[in-house]
């Protein structure tokens, strides 16, 4: 087995974790995508990317391995919030597009704000990185717009909560578990009101 047959049986064998987070999966492919052309012609004649793209997954078409792809060029900081799901992949995509500089004045200013772009702000942002017209002051504006039918959520890390359940839940599991303590305390806290009212 030569190197890139290596690299290629390899990110194979990685791809098939069942937790696999979107940067583990966007830098595998990228490591594919490369080895694969460097093998020249694969199982099909590799014409453009698309193709060379197609022939990296059997899961996946080959746009959304681009797309993925996409993601290596984020700065470690987004990278991570699409990791934790704070920015979804689809924007994450978007975001890719914009410069370096621009990404960190993004980071930056989603520490600020604590409030992420939707897919809609993000388009709006390449769009104005590709004109040149992207600033801190146009990213500041974006960003605190009110973003429609945006509901505030919770959110917990899963090694925050998993230590209170018995191993085998899982976050589904958790999540009902979470839900049903909740509406039992809700009917007591309902049930002590009522009496104290009579």
């Amino acid at each position: 087995m030569n190197d890139d047959e290596a690299v290629v049986a390899m990110v194979d064998a990685n791809l098939q974790r069942e937790h696999i987070l979107p940067s583990e999966k966007a830098f595998a492919y990228k490591m594919k995508l490369e080895a694969i052309k460097h093998q020249g012609v694969t199982s099909r004649q590799v014409v453009g990317k698309r193709e060379s793209a197609d022939s990296v997954s059997t899961e996946e078409s080959g746009r959304t391995v681009q797309r993925y792809i996409r993601l290596t060029n984020l700065i470690p900081q987004l990278l991570k919030l699409v990791d934790e799901e704070r920015i979804a992949f689809s924007v994450g995509v978007e975001l890719s597009y914009l410069t370096e500089y621009e990404q960190e004045d993004l980071f930056e200013v989603i520490d600020l704000e604590d409030k992420t772009p939707s897919l809609s702000q993000a388009i709006q942002m390449k769009k104005l990185s590709q004109e040149g017209k992207l600033d801190r002051e146009a990213i500041e504006r974006i960003i605190s717009e009110d973003k429609p039918n945006q509901k505030e959520k919770i959110s917990f890390k899963c090694e925050d909560l998993t230590k209170y359940f018995p191993k085998n839940y899982t976050p589904r599991d958790i999540e009902r578990r979470i839900i049903k303590l909740i509406e039992e305390d809700y009917r007591r806290r309902m049930r002590n009101r009522s009496r104290e009212e009579r």
